[in-house]
């Protein structure tokens, strides 16, 4: 069942086409990467779907809700059954680790109480390995540890759905590789739908169900992911033996072909 699906998507800024007529369905309790190279316009796709940019064309639906005709109201109850975690983490680094994570608790859980809302904080802080953190001050936090303490932000409301743009940016190979290990665990215990922005193929592989590459303003794939990672789509193709670093045929690392 598909919890989120775009149909004949288009986005432009001025002259400039970052998205052209793109369809994909998001189906529920999975994990689905969208990957391709910078600048392809996947982070302007995380935005259409929760309603922070509008799409110049076509038809966007989160959870059975047109987020193009939707009211204020609508758009507003349609983001509270999200949560992101941004590519820096976008943590306040005046707040403690404490504070940051029950930020969207006191913004949009009112009725929850001082203590309701700390045990909630505390419980997901262990959720995402980071137990006894609540008083920690955010600015002395590692990097990996900054990704966590997003995380935990992004799922303390008990979201259905949960974005990520770019998890493994500037993060070490061993750092990047327990973070997808944390995904996995977390898809598996909260039974949360997973939508993962990223040019990252190798943590891509590890952590998703299904696997759609932009390139150039279009999807020019989307498969499960044993059936992606083995494509004779020449872009993908392309993509694969760029970012894995294997020779293709000839023995050289392909370069990426246009779309002409």
């Amino acid at each position: 069942m598909s919890i989120i699906t775009l149909k004949n998507v288009s986005k432009s800024f001025g002259t400039l086409s970052v998205l052209k007529d793109i369809s994909i369905q998001i189906p529920s309790g999975q994990t689905t990467a969208i990957i391709g190279p910078s600048g392809t316009g996947k982070s302007v796709m995380l935005k259409l779907i929760v309603g922070l940019l509008h799409a110049d064309c076509g038809e966007i639906s989160c959870f059975g809700t047109d987020m193009a005709r939707a009211s204020i109201t609508e758009l507003y109850a349609v983001r509270q059954r999200f949560g992101m975690l941004f590519q820096d983490g976008a943590l306040f680094d005046s707040m403690t680790v404490g504070q940051n994570v029950a930020f969207p608790l006191v913004h949009h859980h009112k009725s929850m109480t001082e203590t309701q809302r700390r045990q909630r904080v505390e419980a997901t802080l262990e959720l995402v390995e980071l137990p006894n953190m609540y008083q920690r001050h955010t600015s002395d936090l590692s990097g990996g540890q900054r990704k966590r303490v997003g995380l935990a932000r992004a799922i303390v409301t008990e979201p259905e759905v949960v974005l990520f743009d770019e998890p493994n940016s500037g993060l070490d190979p061993i750092t990047s590789d327990a973070i997808d290990a944390l995904i996995c665990r977390m898809k598996k215990m909260l039974g949360i739908t997973f939508v993962i922005i990223s040019h990252d193929i190798v943590g891509t592989i590890n952590v998703a169900d299904h696997i759609a590459m932009l390139y150039e303003g279009r999807i020019v794939q989307s498969a499960p992911t044993d059936q992606f990672v083995r494509s004779e789509h020449p872009i993908v193709r392309a993509f694969l033996e760029r970012n894995l670093v294997l020779p293709n045929n000839a023995g050289e690392v392909a370069t990426l072909p246009s779309l002409g």
